[in-house]
């Protein structure tokens, strides 16, 4: 593992366990798509250090947070993550070996749609959602979990319909994020492809992230929430973009 290799990975890394504690998302999103446009490590391999990364983010900004989360909601969302994203782990390996180039478009595609859902905001419900939509929006986003450790767009277009107050959808979010992100990493493991780099950039990851994190709790951003969209609209749709003109060139 060279320097070459940690010292942008651990910048990047740091830099997204910020921003997702500031926003409740965002983390798995800038890493890989950052990472997959600078070719720092194989899309797998980032995936998976994504996960374990989410993992530490979610233990620092989550203790003290849950008592106010409807948990029925979080276990119907849950019942459609965890095979989706089964699923997810297994189309990754197919794509890894016969179609990396459709792999990374469909990252970038990803990362462009996530940040569209931030200033595209969803109107708002009078009511909760049925249980069975928080299902499909599982589903949806533990397929996108698998794929690339990202649960992405579906469960946050989801959560920001609720009438819910906005720290309540953040701390949901972050939760959902870490289930997703254990459940992968028990596929991974499971499969026996959880290898030395993984272990290495993860090693070298999660103090950055946990520091970063840590900040953002203390020191967030001046920026009223209007303004974060907007900026995180921009950052995402840069990288994806970048992900996939580098592609189609």
């Amino acid at each position: 593992m060279t320097l070459e290799v940690l010292l942008p990975f651990v910048v990047i890394a740091a830099i997204a366990g910020y921003f997702q504690t500031v926003t409740g998302f965002g983390l798995g999103m800038i890493v890989m798509g950052a990472t997959s446009g600078l070719e720092v490590a194989p899309v797998a391999s980032v995936a998976a250090v994504v996960s374990l990364m989410m993992l530490a983010n979610s233990a620092v900004a989550l203790p003290g947070k849950l008592k106010h989360l409807d948990m029925s909601v979080i276990v119907a969302t849950v019942l459609g993550i965890v095979p989706a994203a089964a699923v997810g782990v297994l189309l990754l390996d197919v794509l890894s070996a016969r179609a990396a180039s459709v792999l990374s478009i469909a990252l970038g595609l990803l990362v462009c749609i996530g940040g569209l859902s931030l200033v595209l905001c969803p109107r708002q419900r009078k009511t909760l959602s049925s249980r069975g939509s928080f299902f499909i929006s599982g589903v949806l986003s533990g397929l996108c979990g698998g794929l690339f450790g990202i649960p992405g767009p579906p469960v946050i277009y989801q959560c920001y319909r609720q009438p819910l107050p906005a720290v309540a959808i953040r701390n949901m979010l972050i939760l959902l994020f870490a289930v997703t992100s254990g459940m992968r990493t028990i596929f991974v493991t499971l499969q026996g492809t959880m290898n030395v780099e993984i272990l290495a950039l993860t090693a070298w990851s999660i103090p950055a992230v946990a520091v970063a994190t840590y900040a953002g709790r203390r020191w967030p951003l001046p920026v009223s929430p209007a303004g974060m969209r907007r900026l995180a609209f921009v950052t995402l749709v840069l990288i994806g973009g970048g992900l996939i003109a580098s592609e189609l060139i």
